[in-house]
């Protein structure tokens, strides 16, 4: 047991910057993020042996993060709704470029469906090929298909200043 639980600490200690990376892209928020992370790897944790069984763990945590996310989205309207705030209180944006197509992409992606999202990050932020995206989302390749087209559409609609970025990734 003590090997199992090792072996997890080590998985957890490697991977949790690239899993708080992804989870940052589908909530948007770091706070967000990090809870989202801490909630799936304690999943995992107590599945490790068969996880780590079935060969590389990656795509099953992959998967359990989604799923989380999803499940939370679904648990959202429970939840306090946000004010949105005023003119005078929004963060003044920063001049540079990245920045402003960071911002950009983020505001975007948080305007999307949770599977929309959770396609397109999956796709062109993990470079994960459509099975891999359908294996990981538990759906179909046809299905992750049309999430990429209509999260793709529904991104040139809510962030025109995207398109340049857009024509180049599709």
């Amino acid at each position: 047991m003590d090997a199992d639980r090792q072996s997890f600490e080590a998985y957890a200690r490697a991977r949790a910057a690239a899993l708080s990376r992804h989870a940052y892209l589908l909530t948007g928020d770091h706070h967000l993020a990090e809870d989202l992370v801490q909630q799936t790897l304690l999943l995992v944790a107590g599945r490790w042996r068969r996880v780590v069984a079935g060969g590389d763990p990656d795509p099953y945590v992959r998967r359990v993060l989604y799923h989380q996310h999803v499940s939370w989205w679904r648990r959202r309207t429970r939840r306090v709704v946000e004010a949105p705030l005023d003119a005078a209180d929004r963060p003044v944006a920063d001049p540079a470029d990245e920045v402003a197509v960071t911002l950009a992409v983020r505001n975007a992606l948080a305007r999307l469906a949770p599977r929309q999202r959770a396609a397109l990050v999956l796709r062109y932020f993990e470079d994960l090929s459509e099975a891999q995206i359908a294996d990981t989302l538990g759906c179909r390749v046809g299905t992750v298909k049309s999430q990429l087209r209509d999260g793709l559409a529904r991104l040139r609609v809510l962030a025109p200043e995207l398109a340049e970025l857009l024509e180049v990734r599709s």
